[in-house]
């Protein structure tokens, strides 16, 4: 009975050795022999002890940081700029063949491009149209991720830093923004004014009753104010008719 010990003993190993469990996120790459064979999972997954070697895989999407990137836009102005970055595994085979480790070659891609595509751009163009230069950087990625099975979603733009003295020079261009849009919408009420009050004598000139009802119209308001003393301007025509008599 003792001697069957060491038997049951590598057994057990043997058998341990041979069964992985791998979750519903994750694929295994199997090599027998240095070759690759296929990629398997989810659940219960059996190897040959010794010849077969396994390489998790999650096909869960990845979030990476990309750090701040020093860039010169078209308009040589200097800037940092930092990204986050969405991706996820497509093929678990090519992820683990075709690139030695896809999350650092991710990275590195990532970095080169954010700085190639922010530094075509004008400044203006980088701050107004960020969503157009996050399609650009993503449709890079994805284009050269392709051949190692990695789907890259989605690129946003984090945060752009921008000189102490560019803030000031926006912050004053911004203010005369400002102070211009509201010149012009004075100068629009001046002349909708303007043209109200050149229609109003219009009417008042080709119809003198109205002019009657207008003065009407004022002596009431004045009365209705409570003064203890009341100033009632006369019509010019009344006075003409007072100077014919």
């Amino acid at each position: 009975m003792i001697a069957f010990l060491p038997i049951a003993a590598i057994l057990i190993f043997l058998l341990m050795a041979s069964v992985r469990v791998l979750n519903e996120y994750e694929r295994g790459v199997i090599f027998r022999l240095g070759r690759i064979i296929k990629a398997k999972g989810p659940g219960l997954i059996f190897l040959i002890p010794v010849l077969d070697r396994m390489t998790r895989v999650a096909l869960r999407v990845i979030t990476m940081d990309v750090p701040n990137q020093d860039v010169i836009t078209r308009d040589n102005v200097s800037v940092k700029v930092n990204a986050v970055v969405y991706f996820r595994v497509m093929d678990p085979v090519k992820a683990i063949v075709e690139v030695e480790d896809y999350i650092y070659a991710t990275s590195q891609l990532a970095q080169t491009t954010l700085r190639s595509v922010c530094g075509g751009v004008e400044l203006d163009s980088l701050l107004s149209h960020r969503e157009e230069v996050n399609h650009e950087i993503q449709a890079i990625l994805d284009q050269h991720t392709d051949p190692w099975g990695i789907k890259v979603t989605t690129v946003e733009l984090k945060y752009i830093d921008l000189p102490q003295e560019m803030q000031r020079s926006m912050a004053k261009q911004a203010e005369a923004e400002r102070e211009r849009r509201a010149k012009v919408i004075n100068a629009e009420g001046e002349f909708q004014a303007a043209a109200k009050l050149t229609e109003a004598a219009r009417i008042i000139s080709e119809s003198p009753q109205a002019l009657q009802l207008r003065y009407l119209q004022t002596l009431r308001e004045m009365t209705s104010e409570g003064r203890s003393s009341t100033v009632i301007p006369l019509p010019i025509d009344l006075l003409k008719m007072f100077g014919k008599e």
